[in-house]
């Protein structure tokens, strides 16, 4: 009996020892594929931590610098559109100012007094010519053409399609002269211009004449009597030849 028993006890005491073997064997089996620490475990824990908490930094930096560089952009922006504003009101206030000057000192009346002669074959053509500059000068402006009394009324009916204030002035002298002619017809104007107390600046416009627009506005601050160098081709058309008054300071001594 107690050698059956020793038995029996050595038995178990074999197989506790195979199970504890075999636990440990499984735990070291399983062990092998866990992390063999856990300072990278912590280590990537902290990475991740680092990483998190300065990354944002950057950004926020980037973010301002954007914003002050946007802010920049409005305040440029903005500055022209202001000043285009100061401008525009400038512009307003001087229209306003010339719109006074103007209600208080008004234009001064142009008189402009165009001899014409049946001689000239260009004298419908020209007369058209010159009556779309005069339709662009500023009012008040008259315009007064002289010409020989005859049976053709087309020149009366170029003067009423223009648009223009005109007054048509007519002559029944014949003459062989040109020179004389012209004299003539000027003087008719100034003896209408004179009999109907017409004020203002008187211009003779001959039917060739070309005009700049601002000649017009310069010659209604004549006071008393103006004259002005002109240009003109001489005979042979290969030259230009200046006409105009010989001057003393303000006055006119003769002409060239």
């Amino acid at each position: 009996m107690g050698s059956q028993e020793r038995s029996k006890k050595k038995g178990q005491l074999w197989k506790k020892a195979i199970v504890h073997f075999m636990l440990c064997f499984v735990m070291g089996f399983f062990t092998g594929f866990a992390p063999t620490s856990k300072s990278s475990i912590f280590s990537s824990h902290v990475t991740m931590s680092l990483s998190t908490s300065y990354s944002p930094q950057p950004m926020e930096v980037l973010h301002q610098s954007r914003t002050q560089n946007q802010n920049r952009s409005l305040l440029d922006y903005t500055e022209p559109a202001a000043g285009q504003n100061h401008s525009a009101k400038k512009a307003v206030v001087a229209q306003e100012e010339k719109r006074e000057i103007e209600e208080f000192n008004p234009r001064r009346l142009v008189i402009v007094v165009t001899p014409t002669s049946t001689r000239n074959k260009l004298r419908k053509v020209l007369l058209r010519r010159l009556a779309n500059t005069l339709r662009l000068v500023a009012q008040p402006l008259l315009w007064v053409v002289v010409e020989q009394q005859s049976n053709d009324s087309e020149v009366s009916e170029i003067l009423r399609k223009t648009g223009i204030m005109y007054r048509h002035v007519v002559f029944k002298e014949n003459f062989t002269d040109a020179h004389s002619e012209m004299d003539h017809q000027r003087n008719l104007a100034l003896n209408h211009i004179e009999h109907h107390r017409l004020s203002g600046i008187v211009h003779f416009a001959g039917l060739s004449n070309v005009y700049d627009l601002s000649f017009f506005e310069e010659i209604r601050g004549i006071e008393a009597f103006g004259a002005w160098p002109i240009a003109k081709l001489s005979a042979n058309r290969k030259k230009v030849v200046i006409e105009g008054p010989v001057c003393d300071s303000s006055e006119v001594m003769g002409g060239i």
